[in-house]
């Protein structure tokens, strides 16, 4: 069980995902960003592999305009070391990354110039662990998308979508059930259909569920997931804000809930991505839980 948090190091001096106006591009700002992007990461990695945090979201944002057509440069081919090195360093400490395409990833959209710009983004970022020489385990989450007044169409889109991406970038995509729209049981009928894995929300299912005990729903998310070629299950972890409205996400980790939480994970050993605000501050409370709790090992010495 490794745990971990999306994209932003607080503690840190530096940011993985600066960017520049779109009317300012031009090559030599997208290598001087790239460069100073891909340094970044690495110290992100770093940090967290002193620290026993072994799950690690990527900003979306390594490469400035990376699916936009004004950015022709041939990047992949500038920084192919860079994100091979950073490759090597996640597979010597054992580590698992992933990203999460934004938003306006939607692939069941019913605007086709909505879907090729999100086949074209999904291609992008798999690109950039394709560079890093990852396999499979390393993942592109997404939600299913719209529901455009009509679940099970929307749905159809979705599969028939998913079925014309490219096989690199199929291997990685995962689904993840959502907190308004589509529940477990929809990722289910998604997966029945072409075996993508679900990437299971515990604070998602806790806003929209049929009625499935927590225990039962990741066991059901978890069968989904191939050990071979997809690895163990991936699941984010939250709770629910206090006095905010339904489906905020809290600011720091709930300890007591966490705790509460932990039994319904029985014999499986998912890899948990905090979504909680404080990012590597409650990525450190948690995995001194599982630490206390015997369910992750003591610290190794970080590989070069």
């Amino acid at each position: 069980m490794r745990i971990g948090y999306p994209c932003v190091n607080e503690t840190l001096d530096c940011t993985s995902s600066s960017t520049f106006r779109l009317a300012s591009y031009t090559d030599e700002r997208v290598v001087q960003t790239v460069a100073t992007n891909l340094a970044c990461l690495q110290r992100i990695l770093e940090y967290n592999v002193e620290r026993g945090l072994l799950f690690f979201r990527i900003s979306s944002g390594i490469v400035p305009f990376g699916s936009h057509p004004i950015n022709t440069f041939p990047w992949q081919h500038r920084f192919a070391s860079e994100f091979r090195q950073i490759g090597d360093y996640i597979k010597a400490n054992n580590m698992r990354v992933s990203l999460h395409p934004d938003q306006f990833v939607v692939l069941n959209s019913p605007d086709e110039g909505i879907v090729q710009r999100s086949i074209a983004e999904l291609v992008y970022q798999g690109s950039m662990l394709d560079l890093m020489e990852l396999d499979s385990t390393a993942k592109l989450q997404i939600h299913v998308g719209g529901l455009y007044g009509d679940r099970d169409l929307a749905i159809s889109r979705f599969i028939a979508t998913y079925q014309t991406l490219p096989e690199a970038v199929r291997v990685r995509l995962v689904i993840e059930n959502d907190d308004r729209l589509f529940s477990l049981q929809d990722c289910l009928r998604v997966h029945e259909a072409v075996g993508i894995p679900i990437l299971f929300d515990n604070f998602h299912h806790e806003c929209l569920n049929h009625g499935e005990p927590m225990a039962e729903a990741l066991k059901l998310a978890a069968g989904t997931w191939h050990p071979t070629h997809d690895g163990s299950l991936m699941m984010d972890y939250s709770s629910q804000q206090f006095g905010e409205r339904k489906g905020k996400h809290t600011t720091s980790l709930e300890e007591d809930l966490f705790r509460e939480f932990l039994p319904n994970v029985g014999d499986l050993e998912p890899d948990i991505m905090l979504e909680i605000k404080d990012k590597e501050a409650s990525a450190l409370r948690a995995v001194a839980i599982l630490r206390e709790l015997g369910r992750v090992p003591a610290l190794p010495e970080p590989a070069a």
